[in-house]
């Protein structure tokens, strides 16, 4: 600032050397200058960004240009206070004031552009796959949180505030706070880490490491929910569902899911026919996909069958349980009506002697 003055200063003695009229002539002249920035150089800006770029660069330059025509009216009115030679407890005072209402105006700004901006990039899901939707409002409040504490700190420093003490204050507070609500901020950190790394998401299936199976109808930032298939809802704290194996059913390339039909036949089967019998009954029902199409394996030779498997696909994971119903009841009927034996346990009694009648 004292430069500024000093670049001035032999450009202050055309218009006299009264202080109050040239304290004016700086206030008319930044005015001035603030103007010709907003109306020619922003203007032409916009112009430019409305032909190459998006709707929202056009919000985020409109957020700064007024605390930017402001700033400069700002700066103005400081030289102008220097020039007027005030009492040094009166010029401290103004300037505290001058800078207070700067630091409200830009943090407002810095406010709404941080918001635009992280929107913008929770849109662009390729580049940013750790910012979307679900956990943009939590990283709005923690950037708008430290806007407003450096804000304050600062405002807290141009009156000549010493802030040691309460930033100290602040240290014991939070970690007090950290240790009381360790297992509410473990939650917390775990739910952000899932939703930015995002395991799974609402209607997927997963099975958890305890054997529950479900549909995830939730995810929050202290806990995760599911629907069992008997409708019965589990709440799993982010906590565990950060530090434990988690199948996701619903997740890779697709959504398709497979399943398997076991089936053993007798041996002397003729093992063609039964691997074209599995097929038909597998291509017949609609809910099997033919893409990928459905296979057969002989995978071993059992103590008393042929141990076959039907391997096909169908499109959600859900369907599993109903598909494999109807398949098992169309391998058995398919068989009796093929002739196909399906071998099942079964003990011979002989009996060696028969008990002698007694006398």
């Amino acid at each position: 600032m004292e430069n500024i003055q000093a670049f001035i200063t032999p450009y202050l003695g055309y218009v006299g050397q009264q202080p109050v009229l040239q304290a004016l002539v700086i206030l008319l002249v930044s005015l001035l200058v603030a103007w010709v920035i907003d109306r020619v150089l922003i203007q032409a800006g916009i112009r430019v960004i409305h032909k190459i770029s998006s709707s929202l660069d056009l919000q985020m330059l409109e957020v700064v240009r007024r605390p930017l025509f402001v700033s400069l009216i700002l700066i103005g009115a400081a030289i102008a206070i220097m020039v007027l030679g005030l009492q040094e407890r009166w010029q401290q005072l103004l300037f505290s004031l001058l800078v207070t209402v700067a630091l409200m105006i830009w943090t407002s700004c810095l406010l709404r552009f941080v918001r635009l901006l992280l929107r913008k990039m929770a849109a662009n899901r390729t580049s940013y796959t750790w910012l979307h939707f679900q956990t943009l409002p939590l990283f709005e409040n923690l950037a708008y949180m430290g806007i407003v504490v450096l804000s304050v700190y600062y405002i807290f420093s141009a009156w000549d505030v010493d802030m040691t003490a309460w930033l100290a204050s602040a240290g014991i507070v939070g970690i007090a706070v950290g240790f009381a609500a360790k297992d509410t901020l473990a939650n917390l950190f775990s739910g952000v880490f899932i939703l930015a790394d995002a395991p799974y998401k609402i209607g997927d299936f997963v099975v958890l490491d305890g054997g529950e199976r479900g549909e995830i109808t939730k995810i929050g930032l202290r806990s995760t929910r599911l629907l069992t298939r008997d409708d019965v809802e589990v709440t799993v704290p982010n906590s565990v569902m950060g530090n434990t194996k988690i199948i996701n059913e619903s997740g890779g390339p697709h959504q398709k899911y497979r399943i398997r039909v076991k089936v053993g036949v007798a041996y002397g089967s003729d093992i063609d026919k039964v691997r074209d019998i599995l097929l038909v009954i597998a291509m017949a029902d609609e809910d099997v996909c033919r893409d990928p199409e459905p296979r057969v394996r002989l995978r071993q030779f059992g103590p008393s069958s042929l141990d076959f498997e039907l391997l096909c696909w169908v499109n959600q994971p859900v369907l599993q349980g109903r598909i494999l119903d109807r398949l098992n009841c169309a391998i058995y009927k398919g068989f009796r009506e093929k002739g196909v034996e399906i071998p099942y346990a079964k003990q011979d009694v002989y009996i060696k002697e028969m008990p002698r009648k007694s006398d």
